[in-house]
């Protein structure tokens, strides 16, 4: 069965997931964006790549780190983008999605960048406009389903900084069970032939059958954490919860915080990474997000780069 997200040709047509992604074709994301990110340290901040395209981002959940990225990226490609304000949009005065889409494809949009509460809504946009061959959807994020491009970033993070994924021990460390980012960078990490990826978190917070995504699961941290070259820390995810599942955030960051202690479990060289909101004292100690194993900032600085790369390699074919 072929891949939705690739054409007859086996390119790039959407990013809608890291599942079953080919290596291949992440490999081909990943060294591109290395070719990006020096743009970022010119003068000029502009590549014609994208000149005569516009980018839509149809953002119907709150966003500011990856809107702003995915913006500055189409900038940088030398797209039109056009950010559309859903809360005063027509979907906001009951318009269905797939008219909103079929209404902006009407106005020679040539790419939807979406993020969506529901999951799936990304795949759902994907096959409404499947008749329109030089249009691409990117998924931003869908629900609790995936986040292909911060798996992406996070993939690159960790090969700028470790180069070799097939000798490498990945920690991710949280609420799991409500991450659309833990689900595509475990779905990265496994795909780039990564060994030993480690989830760790208390029961609640992970996924039952998680241990089929090909991953060893920790309930305990100093176990989990020992001998790990990267840690990713998740934010917890209050607004997903239904009910109670932890006795509070200062008993969770007794557990399962990372603090320079925690920290010193992990191998002398391992980094520290988070997708970002942090929550301060939560999930993570500002020893740490602020310490020299930190490449927290970084990750954000190759977010830009990673998107430019999706963005070219979608509508530059």
């Amino acid at each position: 069965m072929r891949n939705p997200q690739l054409n007859e040709r086996g390119e790039l047509r959407h990013l809608l997931t890291l599942d079953g992604l080919p290596h291949e074709v992440i490999l081909h994301i990943l060294d591109t964006a290395a070719s990006f990110v020096g743009i970022t340290e010119r003068d000029v901040k502009k590549v014609p790549l994208l000149r005569g395209k516009s980018v839509f981002n149809l953002f119907f959940e709150n966003s500011t780190r990856t809107r702003t990225t995915f913006e500055i990226a189409a900038k940088r490609l030398s797209a039109d983008v056009i950010n559309l304000n859903i809360n005063t949009s027509s979907a906001a005065k009951g318009e269905s999605l797939l008219d909103t889409i079929d209404n902006l494809s009407a106005m020679h949009a040539d790419m939807f960048v979406v993020r969506h509460a529901s999951s799936g809504a990304p795949h759902l946009i994907a096959r409404h406009v499947k008749e329109h061959p030089y249009l691409h959807v990117v998924n931003a994020g869908d629900g609790r389903h995936a986040h292909p491009t911060q798996g992406l970033l996070d993939l690159y993070t960790i090969r700028h900084y470790k180069q070799d994924f097939t000798k490498l021990s990945v920690a991710v460390v949280g609420d799991v069970l409500h991450s659309r980012v833990a689900r595509s960078l475990i779905h990265g990490l496994t795909t780039m032939g990564t060994p030993d990826v480690r989830v760790i978190g208390p029961r609640t917070l992970l996924p039952r059958g998680v241990e089929q995504l090909g991953v060893r699961v920790f309930h305990d941290m100093a176990e989990g954490l020992r001998g790990c070259d990267a840690i990713v820390m998740l934010r917890l995810q209050n607004e997903r919860m239904k009910g109670p599942l932890l006795p509070s955030a200062q008993e969770y960051f007794k557990s399962y915080g990372l603090t320079l202690e925690k920290l010193a479990l992990a191998k002398p060289d391992a980094i520290v990474m988070h997708p970002g909101p942090m929550n301060r004292g939560v999930e993570i100690d500002s020893a740490v997000a602020d310490g020299p194993r930190s490449v927290i900032l970084p990750q954000v600085t190759f977010g830009i780069a990673v998107r430019m790369a999706v963005m070219a390699i979608l509508a530059g074919n």
